[in-house]
């Protein structure tokens, strides 16, 4: 059975990049992929505890964790 003609999208070989500078090649539709975490520096992994802000998320937590520490010496 074949695939059908001028319905698939086409299929590269792909460079991924990690932000810890770490890169290999996969295959995918997109020719380049950037992505925050991979095997060389997930903590699972590696062992190591590392905070990953997702959307400023970790920033807020820590703003609203001051608050709470400067109530409690009040």
């Amino acid at each position: 059975m074949q695939m059908k003609k001028g319905i698939h999208p086409e299929y590269h070989q792909a460079k991924v990049t990690c932000v810890c500078g770490e890169s290999f090649v996969t295959g995918s539709t997109k020719k380049e992929i950037r992505v925050e975490i991979c095997s060389k520096c997930h903590p699972l992994f590696t062992g190591k505890q590392r905070i990953v802000d997702s959307g400023g998320q970790v920033e807020k937590f820590q703003k609203r964790y001051s608050k709470t520490q400067a109530k409690k010496k009040a």
